[in-house]
């Protein structure tokens, strides 16, 4: 009798799991095509990032500090943009918002690659000028893309398959994110960093085409049609805001505006601690490894600083498919309680046993909040504000990557110094540093779960 109920629970445990993907995978090709826009969106942003400040040490003849700025121009400016632009997709639609961004960021990536040949090195210089130019294209067309990719999300799927939607969108971004570690280090030995940035360059014309054929307007309208006749609403609210006038849009926002909701804002900014070490992925991790280790790590490190990305694509789904019935509140102070406690991990050392330990945990617990988190703000939003709520959720994110990259070029040059024996280093106590402020998010989410719960929207009510 004990077997049969152990055999029984076996397979409710698989059906759960199994069956979210089925029926995401009976969606339409218009979802088909954002996925796969996102997945090459991802190989070529956190390709580009895992190498922008030795790019900016190399080739613009920066130091540790103003190159981890650069690199925090970028990734602050890209969730700043998105405060002001994530309103895009509300107004121009899905498929124009996604192919007006990707245009942006194919303009700035040419830009990026070509700034050392066309000017000079040196901060203030000509080179500097023009890769900061190349980083404005990227950071406008961000703004616009993400926040449109979740909006599409919300359009594309109905309340059955929601949940697995945004996992797996968070989920296919970081595989993307992951085969730099594979695709980067060859083309890197052969023909330098400019070589890897052209083919990211290369990258982006075929998402371009991957969204233009793809999600073509006729596959994008059938996927919004079937999915409004399953929610059994009208095609025509989710047009709602294209009758108004720009003084109706303005009132429309003003009205629905989420910043002067307490909790929503305690919410977003009490993640800002745990949500540094996404920042040290790329601010710290390459610098780490490249110098704190030696032989195949230190040879590959790309693969390393890409192993968060792959796991998050393998983890992610089936976490989501596990817990997609939590409490989404409970899921947010688990899961930022293990993501930040393996920090101290790194605090014990530079090992291999050490990296992998900690890579592995911390994405754990990045998959069991941060796709809860994104669909949270999604589904709270007014319809036609998906875009907007985004943006505004993600503000938090633009002061994370702020404050992380002003002072973790600091750290490195003081405990991970370039051209310096591994004996004098002293990476144990920035991690320890690291851990000590990343645990911050886990600590506050828990202290204020009285007052949190007592208002806390799981869905927008019309």
């Amino acid at each position: 009798m004990e077997n049969e109920n152990q055999i029984g629970l076996l397979k409710n445990i698989v059906k759960e799991l199994i069956q979210p993907f089925k029926d995401l995978f009976h969606t339409s090709r218009a979802l088909f095509g954002l996925n796969l826009s996102y997945v090459l969106e991802g190989l070529t942003y956190f390709g580009i990032v895992g190498l922008l400040a030795i790019y900016f040490n190399d080739f613009i003849s920066l130091d540790d500090i103003q190159a981890g700025r650069m690199v925090g121009v970028l990734t602050a400016g890209i969730t700043l943009s998105m405060l002001f632009l994530g309103a895009t997709v509300d107004i121009i639609g899905l498929r124009k918002a996604l192919l007006y961004s990707l245009s942006f960021m194919l303009v700035g990536r040419i830009l990026l690659t070509i700034s050392p040949q066309i000017g000079v090195s040196g901060f203030g210089n000509s080179a500097h000028i023009f890769s900061m130019l190349g980083i404005l294209g990227i950071i406008i067309g961000y703004g616009i893309y993400q926040p449109a990719c979740y909006a599409g999300v919300k359009k594309l799927t109905t309340e059955k398959t929601a949940a697995m939607g945004y996992a797996m969108l968070y989920a296919l971004m970081n595989l993307g994110g992951f085969l730099p570690g594979l695709i980067s280090p060859p083309v890197r030995k052969s023909f330098g960093i400019l070589g890897v940035f052209w083919v990211y360059v290369a990258l982006t014309i075929v998402g371009w085409i991957v969204v233009y054929f793809i999600m073509s307007k006729k596959a994008v309208k059938n996927a919004i049609d079937e999915v409004n006749i399953e929610k059994n609403n009208k095609v025509e609210d989710d047009d709602e805001l294209s009758k108004m006038s720009a003084k109706e849009k303005l009132k429309f926002y003003i009205k629905n505006f989420p910043l002067k909701d307490l909790r929503f804002l305690y919410f977003i900014f009490i993640l800002i601690p745990v949500q540094t070490l996404f920042a040290h992925n790329w601010l710290t991790l390459p610098l780490y490894t490249s110098r704190a280790f030696d032989g195949f790590v230190q040879e590959n490190f790309e693969f390393f600083v890409n192993l968060n990305p792959i796991l998050i694509f393998i983890l992610t789904p089936m976490v989501a498919a596990l817990t997609s019935k939590k409490n989404t509140y409970n899921m947010m102070i688990i899961g930022t309680f293990v993501m930040a406690l393996p920090t101290f991990i790194l605090a014990m050392g530079p090992s291999l046993t050490n990296l992998l330990l900690y890579l592995f945990i911390m994405t754990i617990g990045e998959a069991m909040w941060q796709p809860r988190f994104l669909q949270w703000v999604a589904e709270i939003a007014p319809k036609n504000m998906t875009g907007i709520y985004m943006g505004i959720g993600q503000f938090p994110w633009f002061l994370t990557k702020i404050i992380t990259s002003l002072y973790s070029g600091w750290f490195l040059m003081n405990y991970c110094p370039a051209n310096t024996p591994k004996e004098m280093m002293n990476t144990e106590f920035m991690w320890l540093i690291y851990g000590f402020i990343a645990v911050l998010s886990p600590i506050g989410l828990l202290l204020a779960k009285g007052w949190m719960v007592k208002g806390f929207k799981v869905k927008h009510e019309n």
